[in-house]
């Protein structure tokens, strides 16, 4: 028999009592836990094929999260209230070669940062330059998330910044400066959401963009009319914000047609992702939702229908926070990886990585969770994830990062967190009603996890020995090749904490890798939502081009398949938004290939 989510948090805490809950205290010095010491580099290089040195101050980038304070009424509850914002989004903005990236602040009057790329090892800040660091202004609310995607295909990326608050859309001048065009582009006045993706979803070569609310819509953090803004369940909730999906007009002209394609629900979406799951040219969408079950929506030639039951991703409720996708068998197929709440004692959600099952496809696709099998269920209070090849053995291994709310390592906040897990809706609902955190933690002080893929079906966690044993509060997981070397690096956003990036110290030439950037000429310039299928002797990859992944964050566009030992690979099908297909013969290794979408020209609308 299934136990629901509220009994396993209320159950386990009776049962532990005092004994157990102080040894999950002195779980918190924040030292790693278990196994050795962190291995020398060079030896986990060695072993594993990768070492991670983070090196943002040296590479030019000091850069702290902070949060904002909301109105007064929720001060009891503050550091939960305010515990999200922290955001990354990679792009090469100016068109030069080397991936850049935005990093979003959240505090009144704080400033947010575009760090550009200077191709010497470097990054500058040009966010005041350029007009995108002045966004949280009083009054318009403050920046939770950024995402870029070339909405008038003119061939720069331009940048969507979301809000708790005044959402705004900057256009891009060709690398030079942002000018703001939300005016008139017919954006929601005020939302309160985290998520974002930019998909073509009517395939009519312009790019639209799907808003997933946390909180009603009409709620004013700071001007709060009422205290009963909070979900009304911690397994149901259907209270949060609505669902946008802003359909490209042309002209910078943005129309709100959610409601007419089937997107209704106002569950807590914390974070949405889209691909073509089911291989019809169309993007499918895939929503993490907080407080409830994860959704599914297929995508009918531009009309959405809910299959999440039906699938078996929708299949109980959970604390959904991260959506990432990787065909982690090879075998062509793209796995989904939601990631959820753990902790050891109390309460077990446990991470979801839904894998098709083999014999099933198309409409008729079942996922199955294999997380547990695989080894990637406990992530703690897990946050966001990406999916990427780190050491170039042709497996897509899996970062994640975790951590609520780090406070006193002493006090902790999960009893009084379950008593209003336990209450009814008019309880829970209500904000007056949930006991002050004081200075406690929350599922605080946790170590990431960095799982390698061993090719066999099993993932291992190497995060202390490949140099990743940071314990702040981790949001947003992002992959670029920012040195341009053939692997990929990572950043890490944290809450009310640095700025990360991680050097990824691997030998480029000890494995072999490939890499794609795409135009497109008949779909959208962005080439948003093409798929690449690497065929080689030991079998087929697949990667598509997606604007959103994990958590608040943006991969870079560049698709980046390691190769292992093979020194060739047989062929490439690119396929590109709307199902045309596009093949390679052979193509060549360890180098990155460009490629336009095969088009008339002057197609692009």
């Amino acid at each position: 028999m299934r136990t629901s989510p509220t009994l396993r948090i209320l159950l386990p805490l009776l049962l532990v009592g005092l004994i157990g809950l102080a040894a999950v205290l002195s779980r918190r010095s924040g030292k790693p836990q278990g196994g050795s010491q962190a291995l020398e580099q060079g030896a986990a290089v060695t072993r594993y094929g990768f070492a991670l040195r983070e090196v943002a101050k040296e590479s030019g980038v000091d850069f702290v999260h902070q949060a904002p304070t909301f109105d007064a009424r929720l001060g009891h509850i503050m550091p939960q209230m305010n515990a999200m914002g922290a955001a990354v989004a990679v792009a090469d903005f100016d068109n030069d070669g080397w991936s850049d990236f935005f990093v979003a602040n959240s505090k009144e009057g704080s400033a947010c940062a575009l760090y550009r790329n200077l191709g010497d090892g470097k990054f500058a800040d040009v966010a005041a330059a350029m007009g995108l660091a002045d966004l949280n202004q009083v009054g318009s609310g403050i920046v939770s998330g950024a995402l870029w995607g070339d909405y008038d295909n003119d061939g720069d990326d331009d940048l969507f910044v979301n809000k708790w608050g005044r959402p705004e859309l900057f256009r891009n001048e060709a690398g030079k400066a942002f000018t703001p065009v939300t005016e008139g582009s017919g954006l929601p006045a005020w939302l309160n959401a985290s998520s974002a993706v930019w998909l073509d979803f009517d395939q009519d070569g312009l790019l639209d963009l799907f808003l997933g609310g946390y909180y009603d819509e009409q709620i004013d953090l700071w001007k709060l009319a009422d205290t009963k803004m909070m979900p009304e369940s911690f397994e149901y909730a259907q209270n949060g914000g609505r669902k946008y999906l802003l359909r490209n007009l042309g002209e910078g002209r943005f129309e709100d047609v959610a409601e007419g394609v089937g997107l209704v629900s106002r569950r807590w979406a914390l974070a949405a992702a889209a691909a073509d799951l089911r291989g019809t040219g169309y993007p499918d969408l895939v929503i993490a939702n907080d407080y409830g079950v994860s959704e599914y929506f297929r995508n009918d030639g531009g009309k959405f229908t809910e299959i999440g039951a039906k699938t078996g991703i929708g299949d109980r409720p959970k604390s959904g926070m991260n959506v990432a996708m990787g065909d982690v068998f090879n075998q062509g197929r793209l796995a989904i990886y939601i990631s959820n709440i753990s902790e050891e004692g109390i309460l077990v959600q446990g991470n979801n990585l839904w894998v098709p099952r083999e014999g099933s496809s198309g409409d008729d696709t079942v996922y199955d969770n294999l997380a547990q099998a695989m080894n990637v269920e406990m992530g703690g209070w897990s946050f966001g994830s990406q999916f990427g090849d780190l050491n170039n053995d042709g497996f897509q291994d899996l970062f994640l990062t975790n951590g609520f709310v780090s406070a006193d390592r002493q006090e902790n906040y999960w009893y009084d967190y379950s008593q209003i897990a336990g209450g009814n809706k008019v309880i829970i609902s209500d904000a007056a009603n949930w006991p002050a955190m004081g200075d406690r933690s929350l599922g605080g002080y946790q170590t990431k996890r960095v799982w390698v893929n061993d090719g066999a079906g099993r993932f291992q966690d190497v995060a202390q020995a490949v140099g990743v044993t940071e314990t702040f509060d981790g949001r947003a997981v992002a992959m670029a090749d920012l040195w341009n070397r053939g692997v990929l690096d990572v950043i890490v956003a944290s809450q009310k904490g640095p700025l990360l990036i991680y050097r990824n110290e691997a030998d480029a030439a000890a494995k072999g890798w490939i890499a794609f950037e795409l135009e497109g000429s008949v779909g959208n310039r962005g080439a948003i939502g093409a798929q690449v299928r690497l065929e080689r002797e030991s079998g087929v990859t697949l990667q598509e081009l997606q604007s959103a992944s994990g958590f608040c964050a943006q991969n870079q566009r560049r698709l980046h398949f390691g190769l292992g030992a093979a020194t060739a690979a047989k062929r490439a099908v690119i396929t590109w938004p709307g199902g045309r297909e596009q093949v390679l013969e052979s193509p060549a290794i360890n180098q990155i290939h460009r490629l336009k979408e095969p088009g008339a020209v002057g197609s692009l609308r």
